[in-house]
């Protein structure tokens, strides 16, 4: 791409570096913990000029991916910046992936570079070198291994490799909730575009500080958060890890906060939550799974802020969010962002729910090495089907019901999961659900629900049945309901309604 004579380079580094402030020697990132740690805008910079120079040195093929195993830490987040910045795609992956989940990412992406915590480098190497991989770096979270070990020798400058919008940056694989997971392609240009209408919808401010303490291998923790600080040129508190008190302690020093549902809800048994702990505080966020209803109201009360939820996904990025300025609804994911388009496919005539589908800059390029499933998930006229099913009310809030696949057809009837969910956590002493359809002889799927009490409360199956039945359709109400102490969850909070199916697909049968 020429540009008066000058080729332009739209690697997501570049762009991320240039927002970097004109202040080099202010604090990028502050750690936590009993000896924080200080990073400068320079150090970034220099840190991810040495890893850089060193990936390239490896004289790796164009295009290669680099994946990284390896546990929240700012260096990770550096490693990550130097892959973009040297124009290699990155491949972050869940530290708590074992030897048979971590074989199918290697096998699938054929990584050229894996990045691994020093712990596991003999089974992950072993792993690695079986199946091809030329290279295998450890980086462990107190700033030792073998990666910034090769590295330090490098030089602290280097030219960012110049990139095409159009250019693979990330392959994120699916969270796996429904079968093998694929990788999703997303392309500097996917990345860039959502950051900067987040960016302004979101209304991020000089001055602005983040507290993060999500993890750094999914769109939330990594794009959406760390993204947004970087472009904003915003001082970060990062924290290895999630803790309520320790983090709440720190409103105090920050504005914003972005959490996943859980996060809230641990928040809100701190004693310490209150308006005044979130005095500094502008905004709050919250993605990756739904917030309840009842989470939202809490958190109003206790702490004067109302949260603002918002909607996407590794094949997306973000598409919808609540308005930053304007009402932010309970149970909604807010209007599509500006460039997003979103429509219902063949809504329900009495419900108004249908399959969501959205087009826009953000929209990722295609599955890995998948051209046919690619097709498939696309429409004819260039929609995606996120496999979402939802609505769009009379004011343009998307409302989200549930996962196509999480669809019960129950003697010939739809039964949408979050509907009968959002009815049983409005009982009394219910803390949360989880419904699901498993096979039945007669109905052919039967309505199953999976309840979580409240500390101290004793829930009975036929007290909830009966409750639900004054409520919603007969062919709604669940046949059998569960009583457990929690939900089987993913790292990101995400309820793994597949075990639950798994753990009961025999309930019905003979």
């Amino acid at each position: 791409m020429q540009n008066g004579g000058m080729t332009a380079n739209d690697n997501l580094f570049t762009a991320l570096r240039d927002a970097f402030p004109s202040d080099r020697d202010g604090v990028a990132i502050e750690t936590t913990g009993d000896t924080p740690l200080y990073y400068r805008w320079n150090d970034l910079d220099r840190a991810t000029a040495r890893i850089a120079n060193l990936l390239q040195g490896l004289g790796l093929p164009a295009g290669s991916r680099v994946a990284a195993h390896v546990d929240k830490s700012v260096e990770a987040l550096m490693l990550y910046l130097a892959v973009l910045r040297a124009g290699f795609t990155y491949l972050p992956l869940n530290p708590a992936y074992k030897a048979g989940e971590l074989g199918h990412f290697i096998q699938d992406a054929e990584p050229a570079v894996v990045v691994c915590a020093g712990a596991n480098f003999g089974w992950v190497s072993k792993l690695a070198f079986t199946s091809g991989v030329a290279h295998v770096f450890t980086l462990n979270t107190d700033r030792t291994g073998s990666l910034l070990e090769r590295a330090s020798f490098q030089p602290d400058t280097h030219e960012p490799a110049v990139r095409a919008a159009s250019d693979l940056a990330v392959i994120l694989y699916t969270s796996g909730t429904t079968g093998r997971s694929k990788g999703a392609m997303l392309t500097h240009g996917n990345m860039l575009s959502n950051a900067r209408t987040l960016k302004a919808f979101w209304a991020w401010q000089p001055g602005d500080v983040l507290v993060h303490a999500l993890p750094i291998f999914h769109i939330h923790g990594l794009f959406v958060a760390c993204h947004g600080a970087l472009l904003n040129g915003s001082r970060t508190i990062w924290f290895d890890r999630f803790e309520p008190g320790p983090v709440r302690a720190r409103f105090k020093d920050a504005t914003v906060f972005m959490g996943v549902p859980t996060m809230y809800v641990r928040l809100l048994s701190d004693a310490g939550l209150t308006p005044e702990a979130c005095g500094s505080m502008r905004l709050f966020v919250s993605g990756s799974a739904p917030l309840l209803a009842e989470t939202f109201r809490e958190w109003q009360a206790r702490t004067g802020h109302t949260i603002l939820e918002r909607y996407g996904m590794s094949e997306t990025v973000m598409l919808t969010s609540n308005p930053y300025e304007g009402e932010r609804r309970a149970g909604t994911v807010g209007r599509p962002l500006p460039g997003v388009d979103v429509r219902i496919a063949s809504p329900d005539a009495d419900s108004g729910n249908g399959g969501i589908e959205v087009r826009g800059p953000n929209v990722f390029a295609g599955y890995w090495r998948l051209p046919e499933k690619t097709k498939e998930e696309f429409t004819a006229d260039g929609w995606f089907r996120t496999g979402d099913v939802g609505r769009v009310d009379g004011d343009g809030y998307v409302h989200i019901v549930g996962r196509a696949k999480d669809l019960v057809i129950s003697g010939g009837f739809n039964v949408y999961p979050a509907e009968v969910e959002a009815t049983i956590d409005e009982l009394p002493g219910v803390a949360e659900s989880a419904v699901i359809g498993v096979p039945h002889p007669d109905f052919g799927e039967a309505v199953v629900a999976v309840l979580v009490p409240r500390p101290g409360a004793t829930l009975d199956g036929d007290t909830i049945v009966n409750a639900v039945k004054t409520r919603l359709a007969g062919f709604k109400v669940p046949k059998r309901v569960f009583v457990v102490d929690e939900l089987p969850r993913n790292a990101m909070g995400k309820v793994q309604k597949k075990a639950l199916r798994d753990q009961h697909q025999h309930l019905f049968r003979a």
